[in-house]
């Protein structure tokens, strides 16, 4: 018998139910062949578990059948799609706020051209690794789409200064911009980020390897909302960045500055007596900063969650120390990372024991850790994840025949 489904009960479903969907639509007739085949009930959509088999028909179908509501759908990882299918999908679903073409390698600016003209409600747009992307996307987005708030173009390595100004000119509300891999950006394109996007609050320039101290500050300067922060990478900023942090942008929570090595002590000092909500730092191989860093860390930011010290040579017990008995040691500090550290010991285990809440401690290479200073560690934190490296022992030679042996570095503890 004929059962109707209550639409309000369907309007967003998991992945498993999509796909019980999509049989129930080829299999079975009856209420579930009605519901499946009801755009209405297909709101969100995420076909990454299938990216292998999914093509352009499919698309095209899809947007067939959802039309305007459709709403979220994620094609993340499925190179079969190109531009023709998703001509088609723009056209059908103009009111698609969420679309995740991470990946989709076979799509070019005409996709963007597509939904710059049909979808001006598009809100977040993931074109990350679509390496034929150009300039000329981003010149039809900010002309088509002026509520775009998240864009991820990460390694789309054509996009230059020129692209990235005509963005911000039409998309003056994004909040979220992720540039990593952008190879060819330099500062004036951050100078363009800073004067026209006051909104922004995360902000990812990961390997940007012709960034300098000069656009960053237009960043802080213009971006006062910002959050989160990566410059991972981009070896020739300085103090001058933390600074500018500092005294620009209060709300910072999260800074990834891994081998940026002219940063120093001077500059996160600077940077913790003003920022006092960061909760995660990936300082490795800042591979000039002391204990004293730790200290303005452990004394400023009670809301730490996540360090990465990795490679930071000049870090000591004694900074440790601090960071153990530090307002965010008890109840936030969640992972530590100390690789490289050839100055720490044992006694900095001491000195974590009472950080309750943490889950993970990375020592691979800490050369004057002990399996007996870890052990003691467990017996405050019993589900503490350590990972530690013991180079191989070779054992002495055996008596009366050969013995097998067993190799014991990179052991997780």
């Amino acid at each position: 018998s004929t059962r109707s489904f209550p639409k309000s009960c369907c309007c967003e479903f998991s992945l498993s139910w999509t796909w019980s969907l999509c049989v129930a639509a080829l299999r079975s007739p009856g209420a579930w062949n009605v519901l499946a085949l009801d755009g209405s009930n297909w709101q969100r959509i995420d076909l990454f578990d299938f990216q292998r088999d999914i093509e352009g028909r499919v698309v095209e179908n899809i947007s067939k059948r959802c039309g305007g509501f459709l709403r979220k759908l994620s094609l993340r990882g499925c190179q079969g799609v190109g531009d023709n299918a998703l001509r088609t999908f723009a056209q059908n679903c103009r009111n698609i706020e969420v679309l995740n073409l991470n990946g989709c390698t076979k799509i070019t600016d005409a996709t963007c051209t597509s939904l710059s003209k049909f979808c001006s409600k598009l809100r977040h747009l993931d074109l990350a690794s679509c390496t034929s992307i150009t300039n000329l996307s981003l010149k039809a987005l900010s002309e088509g789409c002026p509520l775009l708030e998240q864009l991820n173009i990460s390694w789309c390595d054509q996009v230059t200064k020129d692209g990235v100004q005509a963005l911000v000119r039409g998309c003056g509300g994004l909040k979220a911009l992720s540039l990593k891999g952008c190879t060819q950006l330099e500062d004036e394109a951050l100078k363009y980020i800073g004067a026209n996007c006051p909104e922004l609050v995360t902000l990812n320039l990961q390997t940007c390897l012709q960034i300098t101290d000069d656009g960053l500050i237009t960043i802080c300067r213009g971006c006062h909302k910002l959050q989160s922060l990566c410059a991972s990478g981009c070896c020739n900023i300085t103090d001058a960045i933390l600074n500018a942090l500092g005294q620009n942008c209060p709300r910072l929570r999260i800074l990834e500055v891994a081998r940026c090595s002219q940063l120093t002590d001077v500059g996160f000092t600077t940077l913790a007596r003003n920022c006092h909500d960061l909760e995660k730092m990936d300082l490795e191989e800042c591979v000039q900063i002391t204990d004293s860093t730790l200290i303005q860390l452990s004394i400023h930011c009670p809301r730490l969650q996540v360090l990465s010290l990795s490679h930071c040579e000049l870090i000591t017990d004694d900074g440790i120390r601090h960071l153990g008995n530090g307002a965010c040691a008890h109840d936030r500090l969640e992972v530590i990372e100390l690789d490289n550290c050839p100055l720490i010991t044992d006694a900095s285990l001491e000195h974590l024991k009472s950080c309750h809440s943490l889950e993970r401690i990375e020592l691979y290479d800490c050369q004057q850790i002990t399996r007996a200073g870890i052990k003691r560690l467990r017996t405050h934190l019993p589900n503490i994840k350590v990972h530690a490296y013991f180079a191989p022992v070779t054992p002495p030679p055996s008596v009366g025949g050969s013995r097998q042996r067993f190799c014991r570095c990179c052991i997780i503890l």
